[in-house]
């Protein structure tokens, strides 16, 4: 019954390994894709017409929205004439490297789903979901930790949540992905490490010499053009995090601790103007 709301996830990138580039331009990855508790919200009421608001100004709720593509892709994809009017409770950044507008984009996928009764398959929704971004399908059918290779789009579940806690900061530094691509230092000849492997042994085992294993190939970059950026992960490092790293193509940075009291205090040492989640461990989207 509508009107009501819905919940859309961020996540994190237990390593992110950019492995080659394809003919099209786009480039191939491997990662992990971890949830974190920092959300936005989808509020849904009925209407004749598909239409968007948004409670930060800064994002466009036009046909560029990733939200409104999305109904109008799945709108498409069913031949129907329905609506929706959508109301995006932004609080996830934008240019953070947390894939808020990727998992708003499935939040849509998911619900109007059901709601218009399109009863569309998986495999019709990823393929719909792949067309509006390389994470969107993440968020579309995984709830925890998930392997990702090819652009991102080639997904496997597994049945893993991260044993720490997860302090995640933005330090008010928007960066477009586009910029990431562009100036990130290619390391395509290297052999690669078994990400796989390696995150089932950290989780299940403790092995903690496994974060070696995962390093961000934007970080680099990155911290050599924002240094904000830079000192959030030297000071998580400073306040006993076990593991620190930028997270995806953006400017956010997040640490693991073994306990809530570290991650707190870790907090206060960060600037006010800084917005951070924190994680409990075990988290998964199904909460």
């Amino acid at each position: 019954m509508l009107p009501f709301s819905v919940k859309a996830f961020a996540k994190i990138n237990l390593g992110l390994l950019i492995t080659g580039k394809r003919a099209d331009g786009y480039h191939t990855l491997e990662t992990i894709f971890a949830p974190i508790n920092w959300y936005d919200t989808l509020e849904f009421t009925e209407s004749e017409l598909i239409s968007m608001s948004c409670t930060n100004g800064d994002l466009p709720v036009d046909d560029n929205n990733l939200c409104i593509k999305a109904a109008k892709s799945l709108q498409r994809f069913a031949g129907l004439q329905k609506g929706v009017a959508m109301k995006l409770h932004k609080e996830v950044p934008f240019g953070a490297g947390l894939g808020g507008g990727s998992s708003d984009a499935a939040t849509v996928l998911r619900v109007l789903n059901e709601l218009w009764r399109v009863n569309a398959s998986s495999v019709e929704l990823h393929r719909l979901a792949v067309e509006l971004g390389a994470d969107v399908p993440y968020f579309l059918a995984m709830k925890a930790l998930a392997y990702a290779r090819g652009i991102g789009d080639e997904l496997e579940d597994l049945g893993l949540t991260i044993p720490y806690h997860i302090l995640t900061v933005f330090p008010e530094e928007h960066i477009p992905t586009v910029w990431a691509y562009k100036n990130f230092y290619p390391r395509f000849d290297r052999e690669l490490p078994d990400l796989k492997l390696s995150v089932s042994e950290l989780c299940l085992f403790g092995k903690r010499d496994r974060f070696s294993v995962f390093e961000n190939d934007f970080e680099p970059a990155v911290f050599d053009h924002f240094a904000s950026v830079r000192c959030v992960k030297s000071l998580l490092l400073e306040a006993g995090s076990v593991f620190a790293s930028l997270s995806g193509s953006g400017s956010a940075v997040f640490g693991l601790f073994d306990n809530e009291l570290e991650a707190v205090a870790a907090m206060k040492r960060l600037p006010e103007t800084y917005r951070m989640s924190l994680t409990p461990p075990g988290f998964s989207m199904e909460q």
